[in-house]
C-alpha cells in the first residue's frame, strides 16, 4: 500500500511539473547571433543583404556607425502590419541586422523582432513571430543573447523599466510639436538633411493606415550623444550587440517623439550594471548620454530645448 501511495504521489508531482513547464513563459533576449565567419566585412554585408532580400525583406537603409560595424535596417509587410496595430508601434517597423568585426571574426547578428514587439507593447505580434522565423531561416540561429542572466518574459518586457524612477516605454522624449503630420515629417526631414544635433537620416518607414513614420538616425557627435561614444562604453561582451543601433525618431500625427535613452538603451542592455562589471561596461560610463541624446534629437526635429 505504501508503494502504491508513493507511486501516485510521484506521478502527481511529475504531472504538476510537466504542466508547470508547459505553461512557463518563454524567456526572451534582444538579439540573435546568426553565424560567425571571416574575411572582408563589406563582402559579408553584401552577402547578408542578398540573403535578407531573398527572404522577402526590404533593406531601407544601412550605415557604418564606427569602424568594424555595418548595420542594415530591414522591414516587411509583416513588420509594418505589427507596427500599425498599436499606438506608437512604428518603433518596431525597422529591424536591424549587424555585421561586426571582432578581431579576426565577423559576427552576423540581428535584433529579435519578438523581443522588441513585446517591449514596445505591440498588440498584434504575429507579424513579429513570422519575421523572426524568416530571419532564422535566412541568417541562422546560433544563439540568442544580450540580456545576461536577466530572465525577461513577455510580461516583464511589457512593463519594463531599468530601475525605480527610470522611464517606461510610455515615457518618451517629446521632441517637437507641429500643426500636422505633413509639417512634422517635413521638419524632421529638413533637420536630418542639415545634420542638426549631429543627427543624419539612415532610413524612413511610413506606417500604413496611420499618420505615423519612423526615422532611423545616425548620431555622429564626438561627445556624449554619439553612437560610437555610447557603444564603446556599453558594448563589450564577446558577442557584440551592434544591432542596438540606430536610434529612432517617431512622427505620430503632428508630434515628434523618441524613446527616452534610459529606456531605449536599457531595453537592449537590460543586464548592464549601473556601476561595476567584469568587462568595464556600465551605465555609469554613459551618465551624460541620455540628456545629450535627447538634446540632439530635439535639434534634429526642429524643437526647442
Amino acid at each position: 500500500m505504501q508503494k502504491v501511495v508513493k507511486k501516485i504521489f510521484l506521478s502527481g508531482a511529475l504531472l504538476a511539473l510537466s504542466c508547470g513547464n508547459a505553461f512557463a513563459e518563454e524567456i526572451m533576449k534582444p538579439f540573435v547571433l546568426g553565424y560567425k565567419t571571416s574575411g572582408d566585412s563589406q563582402a559579408v554585408a553584401d552577402e547578408v543583404k542578398g540573403k535578407v532580400e531573398g527572404a522577402g525583406f526590404e533593406v531601407v537603409g544601412s550605415y557604418s556607425p564606427y569602424d568594424g560595424a555595418i548595420i542594415l535596417i530591414i522591414t516587411s509587410d509583416d513588420l509594418k502590419k505589427s507596427a500599425a496595430s498599436s499606438e506608437f508601434g512604428g518603433y518596431v517597423a525597422g529591424q536591424r541586422v549587424s555585421i561586426t568585426t571582432v578581431g579576426e571574426e565577423i559576427q552576423v547578428s540581428y535584433s529579435n523582432p519578438v523581443y522588441y514587439a513585446e517591449a514596445y507593447r505591440i498588440e498584434d505580434t504575429s507579424g513579429a513571430n513570422s519575421v523572426l522565423a524568416s530571419l532564422q531561416s535566412a541568417l541562422g540561429n546560433a544563439e540568442t543573447f544580450g540580456s545576461g542572466d536577466k530572465q525577461l518574459t513577455s510580461k516583464d518586457l511589457r512593463k519594463y523599466h531599468y530601475m525605480f524612477g527610470m522611464e517606461y516605454f510610455d515615457d518618451p522624449s517629446e521632441l517637437a510639436e507641429y500643426d500636422s503630420y505633413d509639417e512634422a515629417v517635413a521638419a524632421v526631414e529638413k533637420g536630418l538633411a542639415e545634420g542638426l544635433g549631429g543627427a543624419t537620416k539612415v532610413y524612413r518607414i511610413d506606417i500604413p493606415g496611420k499618420d505615423e513614420s519612423v526615422f532611423g538616425v545616425s548620431l555622429t557627435d564626438d561627445g556624449c550623444s554619439g553612437d560610437e561614444y555610447v557603444m564603446s562604453r556599453v558594448d563589450k561582451e564577446a558577442i557584440r550587440s551592434t544591432a542596438h543601433l540606430p536610434y529612432e525618431i517617431l512622427v505620430s500625427d503632428g508630434d515628434v517623439y523618441a524613446l527616452y535613452a534610459r529606456f531605449r538603451i536599457a531595453i537592449s542592455y537590460p543586464h548592464l550594471p549601473m556601476i561595476q562589471s567584469d568587462t568595464g561596461a556600465t551605465f555609469f560610463n554613459i551618465m551624460c548620454s541620455p540628456n545629450a541624446i535627447e538634446e540632439a534629437l530635439i535639434k534634429a526635429a526642429g524643437g526647442e530645448l
